[in-house]
Parts: structure tokens; C-alpha cells; sequence
């Protein structure tokens, strides 16, 4: 009687902790499908912009584990390794600025998650542009850095892209490292 008391104990705690696990997914599914519209502006590098809301890659954070961060570098711009660096530090800390105001929840858990980076290359501005427009479309934040130096004053030069991987990769997937 025991045994059969425990088994349907521990039965039903496996049925609920499932349950729990595959509505946690879902609402992430429908969170990343954009089925969830929230009234907030995208972080573009554009003062004006400044969410009335927080973002929703805040709430992502609550339920989704991995986000990274892909920095998008000009191929056009000829820039040397040095230069490439340093703007693609420029573009992070400016994103990550941004962030640590606007959606803090969302940067801890890239920072749990190792911080992850990855730089990839764009043919042109008008591509980089378009990606950011991508970007937009999915409410994931943004940060496009100006050069000063070595080429022409404010060349866009990189943009930052910041949220869950699964999402930053249908805007950067396509693109070839740098």
C-alpha cells in the first residue's frame, strides 16, 4: 500500500514538474514568435528612443537561459584589425550602456551566460542598416557605433545586437565571421 502511495506521489510530481517545464517553453515560443506585442521602442542608438517600458528582452531574460551578443562589422570600411577592435569595444560598451538602464534583467543573463561575443562581417551600410531594421522587427536592442577616426566622421561602422541566441540568430545567422 506503501509502495503504491509513493509511486502515484512520485508520478503525479513528474506529470506537474513537466507540465510546468513544457508551459515555461511555450510561453517562451510565443514570447520569440512576436506574438507578444509590447508597446516599446527598440534601442537604435537614437536618444529619443528611450523605452516607455521595459524591453522585451527583459522578460525573455525570466524564461529564456541563452543570450548572446553579436557585434556586425563593415567589410567596406577596409578598417584595420586594431580599428576593428576598438570600434567593436565602442559598440559594445555603448549597447551595453543602454542596457544597464533599460533592460538590466537582460544583461545579467548574458553575463551569466559567459558573455558571449561573436563578430561577424556585412558587405556594406545599406545591409547593415537593413539587419538593424531586422532587428527592430524582432524588439531586440541595437548600438551602431560612428567612427572618427582613420575614416570618414560618423561611417557607421558596427552595430551591437544584444538578446536570446535563437532570436539574434535569425537577424545574424546568415553572415560570415570575421
Amino acid at each position: 500500500m506503501d509502495i503504491t502511495w509513493l509511486s502515484s506521489l512520485l508520478l503525479g510530481v513528474g506529470c506537474f514538474a513537466l507540465g510546468y517545464l513544457i508551459s515555461v517553453r511555450h510561453l517562451a515560443h510565443i514570447f520569440v514568435s512576436g506574438r507578444v506585442a509590447k508597446d516599446s521602442s527598440v534601442v537604435d542608438g537614437n536618444k529619443k528612443n528611450q523605452p516607455k517600458e521595459p524591453l522585451e528582452i527583459e522578460m525573455l531574460a525570466d524564461i529564456l537561459d541563452d543570450f548572446k551578443m553579436v557585434l556586425v562589422v563593415r567589410n567596406d570600411l577596409k578598417m584595420g584589425k586594431g580599428k576593428i577592435a576598438v570600434q567593436c569595444s565602442h559598440a559594445t560598451l555603448g549597447l551595453y550602456n543602454k542596457l544597464l538602464h533599460w533592460a538590466p534583467k537582460a544583461l545579467n543573463r548574458w553575463e551569466m551566460c559567459g558573455q558571449v561575443k561573436v563578430v561577424v562581417k556585412i558587405e556594406n551600410e545599406e545591409d547593415l542598416l537593413v539587419l538593424q531594421e531586422r532587428a527592430k522587427a524582432l524588439n531586440l536592442p541595437t548600438h551602431i557605433d560612428d567612427g572618427r577616426t582613420q575614416i570618414a566622421p560618423n561611417s557607421r561602422t558596427v552595430m551591437a545586437i544584444l538578446g536570446p541566441a535563437d532570436m539574434v540568430d535569425e537577424v545574424t545567422g546568415g553572415l560570415k565571421l570575421l
